[in-house]
């Protein structure tokens, strides 16, 4: 496998396609370090929560 098919690098997804045979890990270490570094073109943002949301106040409705 000399190329990866770009769907199967999602982050949340490629170890899944490794194990199974779907995608090549040394393929996929090449085509990591073959990226270019886009953090000088990235942005700082801030963000707030106007509130929390706590596991037991989720649960309230269920009952």
């Amino acid at each position: 496998m000399s190329e990866i098919d770009l769907r199967y690098t999602d982050k949340r997804t490629v170890e899944r396609y490794i194990r199974q045979g779907q995608v090549d890990e040394k393929t996929f270490e090449k085509h990591l370090k073959g990226l270019p570094d886009l953090a000088e073109k990235a942005e700082r943002v801030q963000a707030e929560a106007d509130e929390y949301i706590l596991d037991e106040d989720l649960n309230e409705g269920a009952e």
